[in-house]
């Protein structure tokens, strides 16, 4: 399969992806994974395992899923899947990392397009159809039926997990990766491990990471013997680095737990510390008990719990911002929008504060500063669907209607609904047709511009069908 073709057919699973009630664009959490999985990719290409053929034509993105199963998944073209289930089981940022590489060294060995070209006889939307197919069976079997039959699904899912040579050389490359990346390797025996144990243990099928990465006891020992040759100190597990997983992997506990049942759990958690509770559990309690409260519309107990995890860790940068950003999204949630904006640092151009400002400053009437702040972010970030969806509510604050319906098209741009988008810039150009656009030439010249371009898109994914 060609790189041009293993492109094109993962933006066809991507684009479902996005559709997927259970996809998350979570700023805090997007930015932290980021944070992680961009040195590893800079180690694939110092070690030339990202060529730069792959480097330019694929994608390189990873999505997140508050599914809470534990998995993770390489997809056609450079797509990543993250469940957040995989992240809150993780106790340092070097497990979550392991997964990283693993997964991104199957994708630069081309694993998957070795897997895919088995069903080179099939149409790419078919294969595309069995990859959402065998992704859906390994989240609920009762889904996957919508996509395919039960055997069809079953049979996809065989054709589709790695060979225990694929499996290794994964390993290989994936663990050499993360050391030349500056993780500590330990990281990924103890995520193998911890796996492997849970394959033993568990049945339940809240694991589906082990049924396409089958662990072996042959893994096992050829990782552990790769660590012994490896010299490198340990991780401290109080660190301000596991500090701060620590607070990201209860954040992808809260986010996961979609139930009443699950978020009073955590609160109950959080509501029984105590005094001489270990720190990293603390934080974590009190972070999840947090997030938790303000999801039950709790606010008063959301920003109680916020305000002690920030007073414990101002010591701490990478934590006390995590707590300053967890305070200000709870106080924004509860209407307490001037407290969050005090909160938040005005100059700051990281995507958490960013977002988080420009939804408060709109909710207290600062439409055109957000304008501004946002059309700045969107010229140099055109793949931020939130920040094009936040900047069409500033427009619409304002009365600018054609330019929120362009920014609305643009924020479907970047989910790949080429349709969507279309249909939005049409809107925009009726309006231009009765006189919305006066004065506003500019706008107008570039909705046709963008509307030919989306169009042809459009037309050309049309043509892969």
């Amino acid at each position: 399969m060609s790189t041009s073709a293993e492109r094109r057919l993962g933006e066809k699973i991507a684009r479902e992806l996005y559709r997927d009630p259970d996809y998350i664009d979570d700023p805090v959490l997007v930015e932290y994974v980021r944070a992680i999985w961009e040195p590893l990719l800079q180690a694939a290409r110092s070690r030339g395992e990202l060529t730069s053929e792959l480097d330019e034509r694929f994608a390189w993105q990873v999505l997140l899923g508050k599914d809470r199963s534990v998995n993770a998944f390489a997809l056609p073209g450079g797509w990543l899947g993250l469940h957040l289930g995989l992240v809150s089981v993780t106790t340092t940022r070097d497990e979550l990392a392991s997964v990283l590489a693993h997964e991104l060294s199957h994708v630069t060995q081309r694993h998957i397009s070795r897997l895919v070209n088995q069903e080179k006889r099939q149409a790419p939307l078919m294969i595309a159809a069995m990859i959402l197919g065998a992704l859906a069976a390994r989240k609920n079997s009762d889904a996957a039926n919508a996509v395919l039959s039960g055997s069809q699904a079953v049979a996809v899912q065989n054709q589709l997990n790695f060979s225990r040579e694929m499996e290794r050389e994964a390993d290989r490359v994936g663990y050499g990766v993360l050391t030349q990346a500056g993780f500590d390797p330990a990281g990924f025996v103890s995520m193998f491990e911890k796996l492997q144990q849970a394959s033993r243990l568990n049945d339940s099928g809240a694991y589906p990471y082990l049924r396409t990465h089958p662990m072996t006891t042959e893994r096992s020992a050829d990782l552990q013997a790769r660590l012994q040759l490896t010299s490198r100190e340990r991780t401290d597990v109080s660190s301000p680095a596991a500090l701060e997983h620590a607070l990201m992997a209860a954040r992808a506990r809260v986010l996961s737990s979609g139930g009443v049942d699950g978020q009073r759990a955590l609160l109950s958690e959080a509501a029984s510390l105590q005094a001489g509770a270990p720190s990293l559990r603390r934080a974590a309690a009190l972070y999840a008990g947090s997030l938790a409260a303000s999801r039950m519309r709790d606010t008063g107990l959301a920003v109680t719990y916020a305000q002690r995890l920030l007073d414990e860790q101002r010591e701490v940068p990478a934590a006390a911002r995590q707590a300053r950003l967890l305070l200000a999204e709870v106080s924004l949630a509860g209407g307490r929008t001037e407290r969050a904006l005090t909160l938040l640092d005005a100059v700051s151009r990281s995507r958490p504060e960013l977002l988080l400002r420009a939804q408060a400053r709109l909710a207290s009437g600062g439409a055109s500063e957000v304008a501004q702040l946002l059309q700045s972010w969107v010229a140099t970030q055109p793949r931020d669907a939130m920040a094009w969806q936040v900047l069409a509510a500033a427009y619409h604050s304002q009365g600018q209607t054609l330019r929120a319906v362009r920014a609305e098209a643009e924020a479907q741009v970047a989910l790949l609904d080429y349709a969507a988008a279309v249909d939005r810039l049409k809107a925009a150009q009726d309006l231009m047709r009765r006189g919305a656009a006066s004065g506003d030439h500019i706008e107008a010249s570039i909705i046709d511009t963008r509307t030919r371009q989306v169009e042809s898109l459009l037309r050309e994914q049309a043509l892969e069908r």
